[in-house]
Order: structure tokens, then sequence, then C-alpha cells
């Protein structure tokens, strides 16, 4: 069943529910009017008041008691029943029944308010720790999407984090184990210690070191991380200036796609697998961070588990390598939009997991403008010297190293 299929059942299941009240009411009224006065019709209206309480507002549950109360007064009028206290204290049970179902309407809707204060402190707990990273960044275009589970899902860990670094740009995608304030909290010990470390590490073996010793201090440090059992699978990588070439470190997280301009799909599997972060316990072994082949118009792809990990009704997981071979996207933000619909529609909007995405394309033309000027640079800086350059006001100097489409004004 597709998304919209799922929404339009929900959507007649709850019409259908806020409509039950009136049908209780009417039923009952019905059931007295036809049947011999010895039968009474309590529990229909005594219900429908109780209905009403967690489906509608204050007004609408008064009504419901009301029109409850008054539809036993009238079958009481009706049918003249010879022993009238019967009937009275059927009447009498009809409005306690109704004070009962007025004070749980008055619990549910401060604990829908409550739940709706939660939600909207927790949503912007996350937005705060993962905030969208910008659309370009050392000429690179960037993609990122967070969608949650579902809307009564708690709070999840995944993560992602992209930052431009003199190592060039780093990028760390992640997923912290359980949901929860605790994962949260996690998250924050990661993004932080990565947005440190990512401009003093000098390679991603030693980044991923700082971010392990992180989630063990705070782990010790704090009652919420569990030091013990806790762990955070993760993808670090470095896509360096001017060089078509990215690396990339996995701690047993699932391995990113490459898609290439021609579209071919190829996934970045690590050679030597690796245990997730805060595990270090268990094992320790040199990291070791891959090379590999990011030429202009390629994209990257990382994602968490909950992409891989979506089932269909059959119980097949979908295979973003597979759906997504042989397509070509025209930007980050589409392939990003096209592959939360497609796993989605697959897992009929009944998805186990969050997700976490993020997409980075090496742009072409922006290649080709960064190349030429570090070349015009060079050879500038080869060609004369800032001493030389004072003494020519021609402008033939600056000419050499402008590149195309660029002009620069000298005054």
């Amino acid at each position: 069943m597709s998304r919209t299929a799922c929404r339009a059942a929900g959507r007649t299941v709850r019409r259908a529910a806020r409509r039950l009240p009136a049908l209780l009411i009417t039923g009952g009224a019905l059931f007295g009017l036809g049947a011999p006065a010895n039968y009474t019709c309590a529990p229909f209206l005594s219900a429908a008041p109780l209905v009403a309480a967690p489906l509608h507002t204050l007004r609408a549950t008064v009504a419901a008691a009301l029109a409850a109360v008054a539809v036993a007064v009238g079958l009481v009028f009706y049918h003249r029943p010879p022993d009238t206290g019967e009937a009275l204290a059927e009447i009498a049970a009809i409005g306690a029944v109704s004070l009962v179902a007025l004070g749980i309407n008055r619990i549910a809707h401060r604990s829908d308010q409550q739940l709706a204060s939660a939600r909207g402190i927790a949503e912007a707990a996350q937005r705060a720790v993962l905030p969208a990273p910008p659309s370009r960044i050392g000429g690179l275009r960037v993609a990122a999407r967070y969608v949650a589970a579902h809307a009564g899902a708690r709070i999840g860990g995944d993560l992602y984090a992209v930052q431009d670094t003199p190592h060039g740009v780093r990028v760390v995608v992640g997923d912290v184990r359980g949901k929860g304030l605790g994962a949260v909290e996690a998250v924050a010990v990661v993004i932080g210690a990565f947005r440190e470390a990512a401009d003093q590490e000098p390679t991603l073996e030693g980044l991923a070191v700082r971010l392990e010793r992180a989630l063990q201090r705070e782990g010790a440090r704090r009652a919420n991380l569990d030091q013990h059992e806790g762990f955070t699978t993760a993808v670090l990588a470095e896509l360096p200036p001017g060089q078509p070439v990215l690396r990339l470190l996995n701690r047993g997280h699932p391995p990113p796609l490459l898609l290439h301009a021609d579209g071919r799909v190829g996934a970045a599997d690590p050679t030597v697998p690796a245990l997730p972060l805060g595990l270090g316990d268990l094992g320790v072994w040199p990291d070791r961070a891959e090379e590999r082949e990011f030429p202009a118009g390629s994209t990257l792809l990382l994602m968490t588990d909950g992409v891989t990990e979506a089932r269909d009704a059959d119980g097949a997981f979908y295979d973003p390598r597979a759906e997504l071979t042989g397509r070509q996207f025209k930007s980050p933000e589409a392939l990003l939009d096209s592959l939360v619909a497609e796993v989605t529609r697959h897992s009929g909007g009944q998805a186990a997991d969050d997700m976490a995405l993020l997409a980075i394309r090496r742009g072409e033309r922006i290649e080709r403008i960064e190349q030429h000027f570090v070349e015009s640079i060079d050879r500038f800086r080869g060609r004369t010297s800032c001493e030389e350059l004072s003494g020519k006001s021609g402008g033939s100097g600056l000419s050499a190293w402008n590149p195309p489409g660029m002009s620069i004004n000298v005054r």
C-alpha cells in the first residue's frame, strides 16, 4: 500500500470514528422508539459521550452528553412507564457517565498538548543539533534530508555534518544506537567532536580516533550515554580541493554510493570491515582511509540504515543501488527527493527507522574555474613578483590569471 493510500485510509477511519457518537445516539433513539418499554437503550446513550471524549473538543463532548440525556428523558415521556424510578435511575446513570466523559476529555486534551509540546521541543533540539548544511560548500553542491519513521516515533540518533576545512570538505554520516534523549546526547557529542577535530586532524584516521575518544569520555561522564552497550556507526569522507578523488573511512556503517554522470552506480564498500565507534574496548586496530575516484559530475550518496532496511509488504528490502542505476538527476536535491519518495512508497509509509541522507556533487563548471584559477595563480607567481606588478600599471600582468567569466578591478 502506498503512502497516499495509507493516509486516505487513516482519514476515512478518523472520520468514521468522529461520527460514532452521533450514530450511537441516533441508534439508541431508534431502538428506544421501536422496542418495548421494558427494553433499555441506556448502553447506547451512555457510550456516546465516552466515545466523543477523546475524539472531539469539550464543546462537542458536552453536546453529545446533553443529547444523550435529552433522548433518555424524551423516551420516558414517550413510553410513560409505570415504574418511573427505574427510568430516572437510567437517566442519572447516563448523566454520571457524561460527567466522567467530560473529565476524560480534559485529561486527553491536556495530554495532547503535552505531547505536542514534547514533540516540538524534540524537533527543535534535532534541528539545533543537525542544522541544514549550505547548498554549496568548497565548490561542491550539497543536499541533506532527515525523515522520521512516523509521526509518533521517538526522536532518533541519525546524524550528518558537512564542514569546509583546510584539508578539504569533510563529512560525517552516522547512526547512534537507540532513540530518545540518550541518542540525542550521543549525536551532540559526535557532531561537536567532529566540528572541532575536522579542522585540526590532518587525516581521517586521526579524526576517527578523536570521535572514539569523545564518545568514551562523555559516556563515562553522562548517565544517559550507554558506555557499555552504546555504539555509533559512521562514515567519514574527505573531498580534497582541486582533486577528483575522495577518501572514505567506514566504521560499521552502510557503504556510500557513487553515482556517476553516465548512470553507473557503485558501492564504496570498505576493503577491511571495522567496528562502529564506541566499541574500541572490544578490539584495537589502526583505521585505514581508502581513496576512490570522484570525477566531475559524480555524486556521493551517504545514508543511514533507514533506507537500506526499509521493507515492502513481502518483507523485501529496498535496494538503493539497483533502483538508482541508469538514472540521472539534475541536482542533489532532486536525487534525495526521489529517493525519499521511493523508500516511502516501498515501505507503504510504514518505515521502521529514521532516514538521514546526504548527497554531494562535484560540479564540472565550478571545478574547471577553480582549476584554471589555481593554475593561473601559479603561472603568475612564477612569472612576476609583487614589486614587478606594482611597476607595471598597464594591467597586462593581471589578465594572465583572470579566470573565464570573472573580472578583477585594481584601483
